[in-house]
């Protein structure tokens, strides 16, 4: 049986500019890591991890639909250290609200295996607030 798991963060930023931070690589460098990516439906999504043991997620991205919601495959390549969810193996999927002064991001990320729920969502709570701040600071 998979698990589901969803969190929500306020961000003090316009859902275009928070928008930007999972379809740029050099703006989700900043709250990820090193990211290669080419935003449309078939698209790829890789993320090489700054911290722990440097794992690297790939998928793809499913849907996009501009400053509202996003949609893409998740998985781990198979390295040292990586969780055992294969690359494409669960879902993610993100959306953007506009909430007075800023954005009302939720994260859904369902097909996890119930072994990887625990971790999977502390992974979340600890790089959604550093997107957060990464949005929040955008000069652009």
């Amino acid at each position: 049986m998979t698990r589901t798991i969803e969190q929500t963060l306020h961000i003090r930023a316009r859902p275009e500019t928070v928008w930007r931070f999972f379809t740029d690589p050099a703006r989700l460098a900043r709250w990820w890591g090193t990211a290669e990516l080419d935003a449309r439906p078939g698209g790829t999504l890789r993320v090489a991890m700054h911290e722990g043991p440097r794992p690297v997620m790939r998928g793809q991205f499913v849907e996009l639909v501009p400053y509202e919601r996003l949609v893409f495959t998740f998985g781990w390549e198979p390295t040292p250290g990586a969780p055992g969810l294969g690359p494409g193996a669960s879902r993610v999927e993100v959306t953007l609200t506009p909430d007075g002064d800023g954005t009302t991001l939720t994260l859904r990320h369902s097909g996890l295996p119930a072994p990887l729920e625990e971790e999977t969502g502390g992974g979340w709570a600890h790089l959604l607030p550093r997107l957060g701040e990464a949005a929040a600071t955008a000069t652009d």
